[in-house]
Protein backbone atom coordinates (compact mmCIF):
# COMPACT_ATOMS: atom_id res chain seq x y z
CA UNK A 1 0.00 0.00 0.00
CA UNK A 2 1.17 3.41 -0.89
CA UNK A 3 0.09 5.22 2.39
CA UNK A 4 -1.53 7.67 0.13
CA UNK A 5 -5.25 8.39 0.80
CA UNK A 6 -8.00 10.43 -1.96
CA UNK A 7 -7.11 13.42 -0.12
CA UNK A 8 -3.87 13.12 -1.05
CA UNK A 9 -3.51 14.28 -4.45
CA UNK A 10 -3.50 17.73 -3.12
CA UNK A 11 0.52 16.98 -2.05
CA UNK A 12 2.86 18.28 -3.84
CA UNK A 13 4.71 14.19 -3.75
CA UNK A 14 1.74 12.36 -4.16
CA UNK A 15 2.20 9.58 -6.81
CA UNK A 16 -0.82 10.03 -8.79
CA UNK A 17 -0.45 13.75 -9.26
CA UNK A 18 2.98 13.26 -10.54
CA UNK A 19 2.10 10.85 -12.88
CA UNK A 20 -1.06 13.01 -13.86
CA UNK A 21 1.47 15.99 -14.58
CA UNK A 22 3.87 13.78 -16.32
CA UNK A 23 1.20 12.48 -19.00
CA UNK A 24 -0.01 16.31 -18.98
CA UNK A 25 2.23 17.74 -20.68
CA UNK A 26 1.22 18.88 -24.14
CA UNK A 27 3.69 16.39 -26.01
CA UNK A 28 3.54 13.25 -23.82
CA UNK A 29 0.73 11.39 -24.78
CA UNK A 30 1.32 11.89 -28.49
CA UNK A 31 4.84 10.27 -28.26
CA UNK A 32 3.31 7.38 -25.99
CA UNK A 33 0.89 6.70 -28.73
CA UNK A 34 3.74 7.22 -31.63
CA UNK A 35 5.51 4.60 -29.92
CA UNK A 36 2.43 2.20 -29.62
CA UNK A 37 3.05 0.38 -33.00
CA UNK A 38 6.10 -0.75 -31.83
CA UNK A 39 10.37 0.71 -31.73
CA UNK A 40 10.61 3.90 -33.69
CA UNK A 41 13.52 5.64 -34.61
CA UNK A 42 13.49 10.11 -33.77
CA UNK A 43 13.29 11.02 -37.05
CA UNK A 44 10.39 8.75 -37.82
CA UNK A 45 8.74 9.75 -34.76
CA UNK A 46 9.66 13.68 -36.10
CA UNK A 47 7.67 12.73 -39.66
CA UNK A 48 4.62 10.78 -37.68
CA UNK A 49 4.19 13.60 -35.28
CA UNK A 50 3.08 17.13 -37.03
CA UNK A 51 4.50 20.49 -34.83
CA UNK A 52 7.09 19.06 -32.72
CA UNK A 53 10.69 20.06 -32.50
CA UNK A 54 13.79 17.90 -32.73
CA UNK A 55 14.57 19.64 -29.64
CA UNK A 56 11.14 18.99 -27.95
CA UNK A 57 11.00 15.73 -28.80
CA UNK A 58 14.62 15.09 -27.53
CA UNK A 59 13.52 16.51 -24.04
CA UNK A 60 10.35 14.79 -24.26
CA UNK A 61 11.44 11.52 -24.64
CA UNK A 62 14.89 11.81 -22.65
CA UNK A 63 11.70 12.86 -20.09
CA UNK A 64 9.38 9.36 -20.13
CA UNK A 65 12.74 7.28 -20.44
CA UNK A 66 13.68 8.74 -16.67
CA UNK A 67 10.21 7.92 -15.78
CA UNK A 68 10.59 4.65 -16.60
CA UNK A 69 7.89 4.65 -19.53
CA UNK A 70 9.92 4.29 -22.94
CA UNK A 71 13.53 2.55 -23.90
CA UNK A 72 15.80 3.49 -25.93
CA UNK A 73 18.25 1.27 -27.47
CA UNK A 74 21.66 2.47 -29.24
CA UNK A 75 22.36 -0.04 -31.88
CA UNK A 76 26.63 -0.02 -32.99
CA UNK A 77 26.12 0.14 -36.19
CA UNK A 78 27.61 2.39 -38.31
CA UNK A 79 25.86 4.72 -39.09
CA UNK A 80 24.51 4.52 -35.00
CA UNK A 81 21.01 3.70 -34.89
CA UNK A 82 18.60 4.41 -31.98
CA UNK A 83 15.43 3.11 -31.25
CA UNK A 84 12.76 4.04 -28.67
CA UNK A 85 10.30 1.67 -27.54
CA UNK A 86 7.52 1.46 -24.94
CA UNK A 87 8.45 -0.29 -21.99
CA UNK A 88 5.64 -2.75 -19.89
CA UNK A 89 4.85 0.24 -17.68
CA UNK A 90 4.46 2.58 -20.48
CA UNK A 91 2.49 0.53 -22.39
CA UNK A 92 -0.28 0.38 -19.37
CA UNK A 93 -1.12 3.92 -20.55
CA UNK A 94 -2.29 3.05 -24.41
CA UNK A 95 -5.42 2.04 -23.30
CA UNK A 96 -6.26 5.05 -21.29
CA UNK A 97 -4.94 7.18 -24.47
CA UNK A 98 -7.53 5.17 -26.89
CA UNK A 99 -10.22 6.10 -24.34
CA UNK A 100 -8.87 9.81 -24.50
CA UNK A 101 -9.00 9.92 -28.17
CA UNK A 102 -12.37 8.64 -28.38
CA UNK A 103 -13.58 11.36 -25.95
CA UNK A 104 -11.76 14.18 -27.61
CA UNK A 105 -13.50 12.53 -31.17
CA UNK A 106 -16.83 12.37 -29.62
CA UNK A 107 -16.52 15.89 -27.64
CA UNK A 108 -14.37 17.72 -29.41
CA UNK A 109 -17.03 19.94 -31.20
CA UNK A 110 -18.85 20.67 -27.83
CA UNK A 111 -15.78 21.79 -26.32
CA UNK A 112 -14.91 23.91 -29.47
CA UNK A 113 -18.35 25.50 -29.15
CA UNK A 114 -17.99 26.36 -25.39
CA UNK A 115 -14.83 28.04 -26.48
CA UNK A 116 -16.07 29.98 -28.86
CA UNK A 117 -19.50 31.08 -26.74
CA UNK A 118 -17.50 32.27 -24.23
CA UNK A 119 -17.98 31.66 -20.07
CA UNK A 120 -21.80 31.47 -18.89
CA UNK A 121 -22.32 34.44 -17.07
CA UNK A 122 -22.55 34.09 -13.63
CA UNK A 123 -25.58 34.76 -11.34
CA UNK A 124 -25.28 36.91 -8.37
CA UNK A 125 -27.90 35.96 -5.12
CA UNK A 126 -28.84 39.51 -3.53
Amino acid sequence: MSGFGPGDAFLADCPARLAVELIADKWTVVVLYGLSQGPVRHGELIELIGGISRKMLTQTLRRLEAHGLIRRHAYAEVPPRVEYELTPLGATLIDPIHMLTEWARANGDAVLDALDAGPEPVAHSD
